[in-house]
């Protein structure tokens, strides 16, 4: 049966360049021509999504600690932290955001290429989804003693010479990155505020598919579907592909 909203769905995507038999024959939904709408809005380029696994099998000889995102569940309250910002010397708490109807706390470091490979567009989705009520903090909770380089002076110079439209927190005593279940970097919790109820996490997931050296291509289509659907008041997919990094680097004698 062809319904109304299929009709719309197929014209939706037909105006944005999809061809128009993979339109009718998947029936894209209004909540994917959306947030097509919004990569075109943020420079990505949507018609390059495609499926990743053949690519992600040849590549990735990245020489890494590589971890996987995991053991946190979709409802977690966001606990609480009060962390500096080496850049300008202020203390954030969880309560300096309490206003936002949604919050995405990034655990990132310096040296990391998996964060080197998305950096720029970090930058490009916080300063395009904060117009629009999202609240962005990046913290790093690398140990100094085994990487010097994403201590916070480092970080410091990182956040001005990429213009983070974000504070970037150090994370001196690993507390919060173990209170908050995180294992990796870049590794992404999208929270969401009602009302006067604490932050709830509906998204733990990756960026995207794109990994350095595997060729495809930054769109930001896994964050960005969580974060248009928590604006736009509708749930988000539960089945989330975990984000995928360098391990969080602990202090020598708190090795997990």
């Amino acid at each position: 049966m062809v319904t109304r909203a299929t009709v719309a769905c197929s014209a939706g995507a037909r105006a944005l360049g999809v061809p128009r038999a993979l339109a009718a024959t998947r029936r894209i939904p209004l909540s994917f021509v959306s947030t097509t709408r919004s990569f075109w809005k943020m420079g990505f380029n949507p018609l390059q999504l495609r499926s990743t696994a053949p690519h992600e099998r040849k590549s990735l000889i990245i020489r890494a600690a590589r971890t996987e995102s995991k053991g946190v569940s979709l409802g977690f309250r966001a606990p609480h932290f009060e962390l500096p910002e080496p850049l300008t010397g202020k203390v954030w708490k969880l309560e300096d955001f309490e206003s936002y109807p949604a919050l995405l706390v990034m655990f990132i470091c310096n040296h990391c290429p998996f964060v080197k490979h998305l950096k720029k567009d970090f930058v490009k989705l916080a300063n395009f989804y904060s117009k629009k009520g999202l609240a962005v903090v990046a913290i790093s909770s690398n140990s100094v003693a085994t990487h010097p380089q994403d201590g916070p002076e480092f970080m410091a110079e990182e956040a001005k010479l990429f213009k983070y439209p974000f504070p970037y927190l150090y994370d001196e005593s690993q507390d919060v990155a173990r209170d908050f279940g995180a294992v990796c970097t870049p590794e992404f919790f999208l929270y969401k505020k009602d009302g006067r109820r604490p932050f709830e996490l509906v998204y733990h997931g990756q960026f995207d598919d794109s990994r350095p050296r595997n060729g495809l291509p930054v769109t930001g289509r896994d964050i960005i579907l969580a974060i248009e659907c928590v604006l736009s008041g509708q749930p988000v997919p539960s089945n989330q592909k975990p984000s995928i990094g360098c391990s969080i680097k602990w202090h020598p004698q708190m090795e997990q």
